[in-house]
């Protein structure tokens, strides 16, 4: 039963697209509450690409510029449903930096580098030495 819903959840989204496309927003909104209805019955758990797709008050398909505006801020992407005003904050991802390109180099064998970068060079070990034999 639960496969046959996660099918049918999937159908419900990818007809809410078509119907969106297609200037009825009414059938989109309809595809959109039935979905939700198949998820909660069968207690099956929507895909995250689908729960950015409505909005979680008032179940509207949401269609950039008609039903929703989008919005980055501070990190965030803010998107506002032009139905009922709820907004939704969900954290953008940066992209990674330079450094966590590197390969990671172990803790200890950073403190080892740094324990020898430390120590006296063989210069002045050599220095040391000849001193001694005077």
């Amino acid at each position: 039963m639960v496969r046959i819903a996660r099918e049918r959840v999937s159908d419900l989204f990818a007809l809410a697209e078509r119907e969106a496309g297609n200037n009825h927003p009414e059938f989109a909104d309809r595809y959109v509450v039935l979905a939700r209805k198949i998820g909660m019955r069968y207690n099956v758990r929507l895909l995250r690409e689908y729960g950015e797709l409505y909005c979680r008050s008032c179940s509207a398909f949401w269609v950039e510029g008609r039903t929703v505006r989008t919005r980055l801020r501070n990190g965030l992407r803010v998107r506002t449903c032009l139905r009922c005003g709820r907004s939704r904050r969900t954290w953008v991802r940066s992209p990674r930096p330079p450094s966590a390109l590197l390969p990671d180099v172990p803790r200890v064998a950073r403190r080892e580098e740094e324990a020898l970068s430390d120590a006296p060079s063989e210069d002045f070990a050599s220095v040391d030495e000849e001193s001694e034999e005077e």
